[in-house]
């Protein structure tokens, strides 16, 4: 594989991971505003809240994480993308049941949360696409030859 090719690939990842990680900040500050607003009136922090936040910041980590050279080539990596894929989709459909049908009537908070859903949908999308292209990723390059003598397989 050239240069060109796995200068290609990387900045084609990078720009993945740099969405990713751009939309998991989005929904720490769309979900933390109303667990912020909990914590100082005392209130009940609900787990949901609390899971949203927590999914969030793993793929945000773990888009930085991705952007170091050359971590894709583990088998490991589309199994994790594919487990936040998981994450995400579930966090879609636990808000997308109390939002996607609620008529916020002029309320700022609950047209906030509507639009976090499509967010949540986003985020599950591009960790879908990055768990194929990971995967594809891997799959092409799993068998390579020593750089020198080009005869050793590792």
């Amino acid at each position: 594989m050239g240069l060109a090719a796995m200068t290609t690939s990387y900045a084609l990842f990078a720009i993945l991971h740099l969405a990713q990680f751009v939309l998991a900040v989005t929904v720490i500050g769309l979900y933390g505003t109303d667990l912020d607003r909990a914590h100082r009136r005392g209130a009940y922090t609900d787990g949901k809240w609390v899971y949203a936040i927590v999914v969030a910041s793993l793929s945000a980590v773990t888009a930085i994480f991705y952007l170091i050279p050359f971590f894709l080539r583990f088998a490991v990596v589309p199994i994790w993308s594919f487990v936040l894929f998981i994450l995400w989709i579930a966090l879609f459909g636990l808000f997308g049941s109390l939002y996607i049908h609620e008529d916020p009537e002029g309320n700022a908070d609950i047209e906030r949360m509507k639009n976090a859903v499509w967010v949540d949908l986003a985020n599950a999308i591009l960790w879908l696409v990055g768990t194929g292209a990971a995967a594809t990723y891997w799959w092409l390059h799993r068998q390579r030859n020593t750089r020198f003598t080009g005869r050793a397989k590792l």
